[in-house]
């Protein structure tokens, strides 16, 4: 039987897609978080939680974005321009919040202002980040494979509440990453957020849900008839256990767990978008099979893809790895 390249490829770039959400997710969300903690040495400590790895999980943005160009050229074509302008901002955001990084350690009069950088790029990158999946999530008009909308068609309610949406995500991904990496009064001010956290993002997580069949007669028929409500069932009440057990792990005190459960939250919220659009890589029409290149330059760039992935996989985990273990007031950081 022929390998189905184009469901290869679609994996490829979902899977990159998480990783860079999850990755750059927590270390977008400590920006978002700084706001909540003006002191300077509380800073320092947080932003020397993803010092050493922070600038590796761009990585995966780009390999998503080449990834796309090469498997489905149609959808790039289309997907980029009908979002040319969100993307633009948060490429903008992403630019301050790096910049902010490096400086912010070494500045001393102007280390306010680079904070303030810190935290604008940090909030800009991840609101147009939702607001683009937002608008992705709705659908983009297409005429003759080619975007047949306007240029601000990505401002509606609904990009705009993904946007938050996708805020208070990192925030709590952010949190929970403290809650991992810090001690002392730090670790208990994280223990203290981790709760209204995970309460708001289990309302926002409501409102998309709901928000996005009722706005799509597709999506509703994908979820809600038989027999699909039965094999999707499981997906809003695992979203409810984890929810639980981040509760249930803060009050008992365990530092770890309420990570890996808002990874989980971020993978069943994950599934249920993929769950929504497929087959379709550009909502609501176009699917895998009409967007894809020729199955000879497929199979030519999935040859990189095998060599590069694990490469970039060995050398990310061999990183967190060597920089395991709790941050501490004091520690010397990132130079």
């Amino acid at each position: 039987m022929e390998l189905n390249l184009a469901t290869v490829w679609a994996g490829i770039i979902a899977l990159g897609v998480f990783i860079y959400a999850v990755m750059d997710g927590f270390d977008l969300g400590i920006g978002l978080l700084f706001a909540f903690f003006p002191d300077q040495h509380d800073r320092d400590v947080m932003v020397n939680t993803v010092a050493p790895v922070w600038d590796g999980n761009e990585t995966w943005l780009v390999m998503g974005g080449a990834a796309l160009f090469a498997a489905f050229p149609v959808a790039y074509s289309t997907i980029l321009p009908a979002l040319y302008l969100p993307l633009i901002l948060m490429l903008t955001g992403l630019i301050f919040r790096g910049v902010a990084f490096e400086i912010r350690l070494k500045a001393t009069r102007t280390r306010p202002l680079w904070d303030l950088a810190f935290m604008g790029g940090s909030a800009v990158a991840t609101f147009f980040q939702g607001v683009a999946l937002g608008t992705y999530l709705q659908g983009i008009p297409i005429t003759n494979n080619q975007f047949a909308g306007g240029s601000f068609d990505w401002v509606s309610p609904f990009s705009i509440f993904t946007g938050m949406a996708l805020m208070m995500t990192y925030s709590l991904l952010g949190c929970a990453w403290l809650l991992m990496k810090t001690d002392h009064k730090l670790q208990q001010r994280m223990f203290v957020l981790m709760k209204p956290l995970t309460l708001i993002l289990l309302l926002v997580i409501a409102i998309v849900s709901l928000w996005t069949p009722l706005a799509d007669r597709a999506v509703y028929a994908r979820w809600f008839t038989l027999p699909n409500l039965f094999y999707f069932l499981p997906v809003p009440i695992l979203v409810l256990a984890c929810v639980f057990g981040i509760w249930r792990a803060v009050d008992k005190g365990n530092d770890k767990l309420p990570f890996l459960l808002g990874l989980a939250l971020m993978g069943l919220g994950y599934s249920g978008f993929i769950i929504s659009i497929w087959p379709n890589v550009v909502p609501p029409s176009l699917t895998f099979e009409q967007a894809a290149a020729p199955h000879s330059s497929m199979a030519f760039a999935l040859v990189g893809a095998v060599i590069i992935i694990p490469i970039i996989l060995l050398y990310t985990g061999l990183g967190y790895w060597v920089f395991r273990g709790k941050v501490r007031h004091g520690d010397e950081g990132y130079h």
